[in-house]
Order: C-alpha cells, then structure tokens, then sequence
C-alpha cells in the first residue's frame, strides 16, 4: 500500500552510486538473467523511495491526536488475543487488523511450511548468510544505515539486543504453521510492521532525517530490498557454500517471504514467488543505491563486537576470541576486501568458507538426499536454533522489542 504522496523527482541518493551498485551486483544479474536495465523499473524504484505502508500510517497517525486515537494498550492486546478482545477499538486499528487479517487468495500455506523447513534445513548457513552477507553486507549503501543510527537500533549497548530480536523473529516465522493468522511468527511480523509505521512517522520530517537525500525513512524499495535479502539473496549464497537447494526448495522458500513481505506491507506487485524474478528486482535496487556511508562502518563495526560480548558456555573465553574471527573471515569471502575496506573492518583469510564448504557438501549433497540424512540435518538445524538463542539472549526471556509511541 502506497502513500498518494505526488512528487516530482526522486531523492537524491537515487542512482547517485550506479557503477559502483552494478559491480556488486554482478551476480545477482546473472542469477536474475538481466541482459540490460529495465528504465521504467529503475524509474519505479526511485518514486518508491517516497512511498510507505499507508495501512500501518494509518495507525500511526491515529496514535497521535483525534477522539478515536490508538492507544499503546490497545496494539499489544489485539496483537496478544485479537482485534475482537479490544473494546471499543479506534477505527484505524480495527482496519489495520482487518487487513492483516484477511489472507490473499494466493498464500498457500503448505508451502509456506514447507518453505519454512527448508530454511530451517538450512541451519547455521542461513543464520551466517543472514547476518554476514544480508545485515553486514547491507551496510554498504546510505539510508537504511543513517536510520538506524539515528534511531539507535544497531549501535551501542542495543546491538547484542537487536540482533537477538531479529534472530528470534527469523525463528518465528519459520516455525511450522506460525505464518497461519494468530500464530507466533505472524504476530510478531505484524508488531513489526506497526514498528516501522510509528518509525516513519516519527523521522519522517524529523531534523535528523535528511528527507531530500534518502527519501521516506522506511519506504517500500528498501523494504522491498530486505525482503530480497532473507529470500533470493539466502538461497544464492548457500548454494555457494555448498547447500543444496532444489527447485521446489526455492519456490517454497520464495513463497514464504512472499507471504512475510505482504505482511509487513510492501506492494504487492512486487513480491514473487520466483527467485529469478527477485535477483532482477534487487539487481536493479542495486543500481538505485547510493555509496556506503559512515553509519555503515559504525554499524558494522559494533556487530563485529558484539559477537565477543555474546552469551557461551564451555570454553567461553575462546569462543568470545573464535566467533568475531570466524564472522570476520566468511564476510571477506562474502564481500570481498572492497566491501571490507567500505565498512572499515579488516579483510581475512577466508579460512572459514574453506572449512565449511567440504562440511555441507557432504551434509547436503550426499546425507540430505535420503531421509535418514534429512533427519540428522534437521535434528542439527534444531540444536543450532537453540544455541543462536542461548547466546544472544542468555537467561533472559526471548522477546522482540517492544513497541513505543
């Protein structure tokens, strides 16, 4: 759903980086079979960046002024037990939750829960892919960063705890049948939906957003950008580290975050089930971008720390030495000694690609062809879940952040 909002040119960050947006995408135009650029998409792409999730707008709005305004209470019990446990609910929260109510025709949830236990089956790759190559990697272009940084979402003392927050939400919706209407992963992808709403109305003209430059400051070509990253851009990757993904692996996987890109409000018409068709969209996304700023490096960098500072059991002290290492070298394999330079960290060896990768072959192309060695995969997978959350939350309760007004 997108703002009405009439505007005469994009924001400057469009196409200000282009060349540079081209080389990094190399791949993905060639995983998207893009032979030359679309000019009517790019131009979409740069209107977009002023357009928002309008139904989520709404809701914000209505927390603000007016007799039938939303009160914080009233989210976190229709989030909780329903919009029907809400007396008297304000009008714009009523909509809202009929909307996120009311499933597309075209969500299949069998294979949203299938797409869900192959990226289960995925494991530790994904869990690398996604906070490597998706987060870190993602920090290479201005906007989404500068945002971040303003709110104070992935800097300082928050970064252990917004990282647990994320990894928990990507356990969720990957849960089987947590997608259906009231379950786990769907409540918490609507309370981010609502979450970016009230962002966008706090910074939208707020003094530290530079609205001319960046745009809206979560609009629906970054969001649809991120959507990319969980999805097509997970399955490139882990079949570079060895990972076997066949083709109905990928449709399942595609439809899943298809499903969770509706949810979080981003314009139908640009969610797929096909994975090609998404490489050609974030190839062009790509070429949208403007250059790394300083917000990537400080964000960067304070991931980096954090993986010392996480929660270990045995051995703890050489895992706190190990895990920021271990991340340091598959990201320079992932990005390469550019991208590092970008984000101010140090290049390494790429010494833990080269371990991992003889590990899933076997794993996945030898034992993951029987059902006995999908077995040992998902058992693996499930314990690599537990460990993820022992150490990002450690003895305290998972839970995504709350909203606040």
């Amino acid at each position: 759903m997108t703002t009405d909002t009439v505007v005469t040119a994009p924001p400057t960050r469009f196409r200000a980086a282009e060349q540079r947006g081209a080389r990094i995408g190399r791949l993905v135009r060639l995983a998207g079979g893009v032979k030359e650029v679309d000019e009517d998409l790019m131009a979409t792409i740069g209107e977009r960046f002023w357009a928002v999730d309008e139904v989520g707008a709404a809701v914000a709005r209505a927390m603000r002024a007016g007799d039938d305004r939303v009160r914080m209470d009233q989210i976190h019990r229709a989030l909780a037990e329903g919009i029907d446990a809400v007396p008297d609910a304000p009008s714009a929260l009523r909509d809202f939750f009929a909307h996120v109510e009311a499933t597309p025709e075209w969500v299949d949830m069998d294979l949203v829960n299938q797409g869900a236990q192959v990226f289960r089956r995925f494991g530790r790759n994904a869990s690398d892919v996604l906070l490597q190559l998706s987060l870190i990697g993602g920090y290479r272009f201005g906007g989404p960063t500068d945002l971040l940084v303003a709110t104070g979402g992935l800097t300082g003392d928050m970064t252990r705890r917004r990282l647990a927050e994320t990894q928990q939400w990507t356990i969720a919706v990957t849960r089987h049948d947590a997608l259906r209407p009231g379950g786990l992963g769907w409540r918490l992808t609507v309370h981010v939906r609502l979450m970016h709403a009230l962002v966008n109305h706090r910074f939208d003209h707020h003094p530290d957003w530079d609205r001319e430059r960046w745009g809206r400051p979560i609009n629906q070509s970054d969001q649809a950008a991120t959507i990319g990253l969980f999805a097509s851009v997970v399955l490139l990757a882990v079949r570079a580290l060895g990972v076997r993904v066949t083709r109905e692996d990928s449709r399942a996987v595609m439809h899943l975050w298809k499903y969770v890109g509706w949810l979080m409000g981003v314009d139908d018409d640009w969610l797929t089930d096909s994975e090609r068709e998404q490489h050609r969209l974030n190839y062009h996304i790509l070429r949208a971008q403007d250059d790394v700023t300083e917000a990537g490096a400080l964000l960067s960098q304070s991931i980096v720390e954090a993986q010392s500072e996480l929660s270990f059991g045995r051995f703890a002290a050489f895992h706190r030495w190990y895990a920021p290492r271990r991340l340091l070298s598959m990201l320079t394999a992932f990005i390469g000694r550019s991208g590092m330079r970008d984000l101010g960290l140090p290049a390494r060896v790429p010494w833990a690609t080269v371990l991992l990768i003889p590990a899933n072959l076997w794993r996945y192309q030898v034992l993951g062809r029987t059902a006995w060695g999908r077995g040992r995969i998902d058992r693996w997978s499930a314990a690599h879940v537990e460990e993820v959350t022992r150490r990002y939350f450690g003895a305290d309760a998972p839970d995504v952040g709350r909203l606040n007004a």
